[in-house]
């Protein structure tokens, strides 16, 4: 099963005298990945090498290290640890001793996967989103249950006949909450199952 961090980690690794910084963190987009990667660079390092992986998507960088010797073996150890929704920045001081490709492969894939492999870890639960639009007098009753179903409203608009609400919830409880839904509202929920993420 797939896991995320539990929340950031931090780790330092010295390689022939160059410092390695790793800074992991779990993300829900790209644009969280980005956000991350704009807090913790440092401008004034010589390297901010990066990957990040959620669901099918991933990216990397090797930001000026030669070719591959960065970035995917970052990558690598975000996947090779079974981590989804995180994305793993390592920044490095140049110490005054090349490592060649070898090295450097080895440094940032051994920082990146120490630093995953010390901090806490949650399963990642895949879950579901519902949209639905239900009467007046349901809403309560179904925002009352949300937590018993280990789900999460997402948003809630009116309109003259109801509400129309984004929940999600975990794919495998998915059938219970639609059964429930189905009851709570009297079959009068309209519902729209999208894609599962995770």
């Amino acid at each position: 099963m797939s896991r995320t961090l539990a929340g950031p980690a931090t780790l330092d690794l010295t390689v022939r005298k160059s410092l390695f910084r790793a800074h992991a963190t779990p993300i829900g987009s790209e644009q969280d990945a980005t956000a991350f990667l704009m807090r913790v660079a440092v401008s004034d390092a010589t390297h901010n090498c990066w990957a990040w992986k959620h669901g099918a998507r991933y990216r990397s960088s090797d930001d000026g290290e030669p070719g591959g010797t960065a970035g995917r073996p970052i990558l690598q150890a975000i996947e090779m640890q079974d981590f989804d929704g995180v994305m793993v920045v390592v920044t490095r001081w140049f110490g005054g001793v090349k490592l060649g490709a070898g090295g450097l492969v080895r440094a940032y894939g051994g920082v990146a996967a120490s630093c995953l492999r010390l901090a806490e870890s949650v399963p990642l639960v895949v879950t579901t989103t519902l949209r639905l639009h239900v009467p007046f007098g349901a809403l309560p009753l179904i925002q009352s249950r949300l937590d018993s179903w280990g789900a999460r409203q997402e948003g809630c608009r009116f309109d003259a006949e109801g509400a129309w609400l984004e929940l999600t919830a975990p794919l495998a409880e998915q059938d219970n909450v639609l059964i429930a839904l189905r009851d709570l509202t009297r079959g009068q929920a309209t519902i729209e199952i999208l894609d599962p993420v995770g």
